[in-house]
């Protein structure tokens, strides 16, 4: 099986090629690798694709899923938390330093994904998605001991690091993992769970801030201990995940890769039987193995080779992060501002939120991968927009009350819950291997830059001035951006359902 998985052939412009000894190591040894620049042939690939969905995928779901969670926890706390913060008893932000805060932990999250993403590509994704985690339960439980606006700023910065290096090391093992039937609904469903950490953020801040059960000032502080508490539970389960079959493979380390895959197939012995008895119908690939990938070659592929792609990836993730963040983030500060709710009431207008989120993303999902990627990201772009810009009209005149917003916000983000979601689906799948870490990181931080961080401060600004048609223009800014992407989408987007990674965009190092 070792030989067929991972045959190592000669190639008249290979370079160093790899014998079948090479690579082997003494029992109890980890394999060496196959020398770089040699040529392996492999069917891990389609082996990986044609496996039912079973416990190992679950295992991958939860372990590496809950990266949406801690985030929505984040943003959730931060957003709920909010009004408390600007009480003298705990820190006495301004609105103003409210939004940066916002704003530093998604300039941290910028960062962390690239610096994070070039690891991952480098060291290998098992290794990045341990040390992400790491760093984000030391910055998150550092948050609750903050004294002053700057070390609160800084820590959140910290936080949203950690959090940025996550998505970039668990988007691209997820897609590796998961087979390609099942990796729209599967990638939708575990970005919507996003809304659980929002869910869990807003009761957590309904009970912590709740001065029958605790004094707030000190509430707002344990409820940073939150995210850090599940993160250590993750951690000891992200111990079972395997590092990517693809990533060891280009890697040259095959014999790794079929160790890995033989043990998944192990956990399904009939359909395991069914994919041996016809490896010779499952498709193989040749591909030139390498240390790393230069920056140059990065560049080449997103900017020239793959350049409409790009267009459509900056398109997705720069509308949904401004539409997302620009009014998540506020939407305490709205609530308060402008219908006069209490601060420690927050968290039960963002539950029923949260719940249409979590619901879109769940209900939509499975038609990504039948309808087809092209007309769902469209459709969803579209309608929430469309949606949004209604909202906006009907804020500006004052026809909603506090609870006809959050429905009206219900209805519009089940729509765009499933459409941001699809944006870091787009952008995980259709690039090569080679660069998928760096890609994600690529697209997550300029579109979180541009849509994310300037989105919370400006809204931060709007409300600031106590007018709605100032808000309402900025959501108006938001609804334009998500309309202009389902354009975008409708005339490049990649019909990337059921098809392998391999066949939406060859890897780099692949060999005819």
């Amino acid at each position: 099986m070792v030989a067929a998985a991972g045959k190592r052939v000669p190639h008249p412009d290979s370079g160093p090629t790899a014998s079948p000894q090479q690579g082997a190591a003494p029992a109890g040894e980890e394999p060496r690798p196959a020398p770089y620049g040699s040529i392996i042939e492999t069917d891990i690939p389609a082996r990986l694709d044609a496996l039912p969905f079973g416990r190992f995928h679950v295992l991958v779901i939860v372990a590496l899923g809950i990266t949406w969670i801690l985030d929505g926890l984040e943003v959730t706390l931060a957003g709920s938390l909010s009004g408390e913060l600007k009480q003298g008893s705990a820190l006495g932000l301004s609105n103003s330093e409210v939004g940066l805060a916002g704003s530093c932990y998604l300039a941290g999250a910028v960062l962390g994904a690239f610096l994070f993403g070039w690891l991952t590509d480098r060291l290998g994704r098992k290794k990045l998605f341990t040390v992400t985690l790491v760093a984000y339960l030391l910055a998150t439980a550092a948050t609750g001991l903050s004294w002053n606006f700057w070390s609160f700023a800084l820590f959140r910065f910290l936080t949203g690091a950690g959090i940025g290096g996550e998505y970039t090391a668990i988007n691209s093992t997820i897609q590796e993992l998961i087979p390609a039937r099942l990796r729209g609904w599967t990638d939708l469903m575990i970005n919507g769970s996003f809304w659980l950490g929002a869910a869990m953020g807003a009761g957590g801040s309904i009970l912590l801030l709740d001065p029958a059960f605790i004094n707030p000032a000190i509430g707002w502080r344990l409820a940073f201990l939150i995210g850090a508490t599940i993160g250590l539970v993750i951690l000891v389960m992200r111990q079972w995940i395997p590092e990517s079959p693809r990533w060891l493979v280009t890697h040259g380390r095959a014999q790794a890769a079929e160790q890995i895959v033989s043990g998944i197939e192990a956990q399904f012995p009939g359909a395991s039987r069914r994919a041996h008895n016809d490896t010779g119908a499952l498709k193989r690939v040749r591909l030139r193995t390498r240390d790393h990938t230069p920056l140059r070659e990065v560049g080449q592929a997103l900017f020239v080779n793959y350049r409409q792609r790009t267009l459509v990836g900056l398109s997705l993730m720069i509308a949904q992060a401004f539409f997302y963040n620009a009014i998540f983030f506020t939407y305490a500060l709205v609530l308060t501002d402008f219908y006069g709710l209490p601060a420690d009431q927050v968290g039960w207008y963002i539950l029923p939120f949260a719940a249409g989120n979590v619901l879109g993303p769940l209900i939509l999902g499975r038609l990504f991968d039948t309808v087809g990627r092209r007309i769902m990201i469209t459709s969803t772009y579209a309608i929430s927009g469309v949606l949004l810009a209604v909202t906006a009209y009907l804020f500006n005149r004052n026809l909603l009350s506090a609870q006809e917003l959050t429905v009206a916000w219900m209805v519009v983000f089940f729509f765009a819950s499933a459409a941001a979601s699809s944006a870091y689906l787009t952008v995980s799948e259709i690039f090569p291997l080679e660069l998928r870490a760096l890609a994600i990181a690529f697209f997550y931080a300029i579109g979180t830059g541009i849509g994310g961080i300037a989105g919370p401060l400006l809204f931060g600004m709007l409300i600031s001035t106590g007018s709605r048609g100032s808000v309402a223009i900025g959501y108006c800014v938001g609804a334009a951006l998500m309309v202009a992407a389902a354009l975008v989408q409708a005339v490049w987007g990649v019909a990337a359902e059921r098809k392998s990674l391999e066949t939406v965009s060859r890897p780099l190092a692949f060999v005819d």
